[in-house]
């Protein structure tokens, strides 16, 4: 009688361990879930490998790169877009900040599109984007505005001829019919978030 008393505790004791395991490992899933977007830079999240990556460039301290910001919207876009600064003297290999500004100027909901570019063209796989707003549709309300940001690099291993690059974006409403953005938000966007595309392979 004690042994059977004994098995059935073990199996009641057993049976709590396993729901307990259960119960954690969904509690887990959804942080689990979200590193793994971070990882593979899947819904909109940026790369956590493009982070690491940026953080192992070495800085080069002995030349300076100036970076313009430049921003225009499609005419039929009732926003306000434009960078917040016009330009910044960077070091090759430092990680930087900086943010466009967009307000929505009409009387309803409007999502917006970012797609950028990158001149001289020839140097625009040395301007990294680790994580942009352009990775991701933007939604704004009426009256509504936001400043998003950007962080980047420039490769150290950009031709020491150039000395300026100019990194612009152009807005457009992502969710017209058989507009542009509708090609930029399928064809750009999501080859961007990852690869680049165009004159922006960052």
């Amino acid at each position: 009688m004690n042994t059977d008393r004994r098995s059935h505790r073990k199996i009641v004791v057993l049976l709590s361990i396993a729901a307990l395991m259960t119960f954690g490992l969904g509690y887990a899933l959804v942080p689990l879930y979200n590193v793994f977007c971070e990882v593979a830079g899947l819904n909109g999240r940026s790369s956590t490998l493009l982070t690491e990556s940026a953080s192992g460039v070495e800085v080069d301290r002995s030349r300076t790169v100036t970076v313009e910001f430049v921003a225009t919207r499609n005419a039929e876009l009732p926003w306000e877009f434009g960078p917040n600064e016009r330009k910044m003297e960077v070091h090759p290999g430092a990680l930087m900040q900086t943010t466009y500004h967009a307000r929505n100027v009409s009387d309803h909901r409007i999502v917006g599109q970012a797609v950028p570019s990158v001149a001289p063209s020839r140097a625009a796989a040395a301007l990294k984007k680790v994580e942009c707003f352009c990775f991701t549709q933007q939604p704004l309300e009426p009256g509504e505005s936001k400043d998003l940001p950007v962080y980047f690099y420039v490769d150290p291993d950009l031709d020491p001829e150039i000395t300026t690059l100019t990194l612009s974006y152009t807005v457009f409403d992502a969710e017209r019919r058989g507009g542009p953005a509708a090609k930029s938000s399928d064809d750009g966007a999501h080859q961007h978030a990852h690869h680049g595309a165009g004159a922006d392979p960052s």
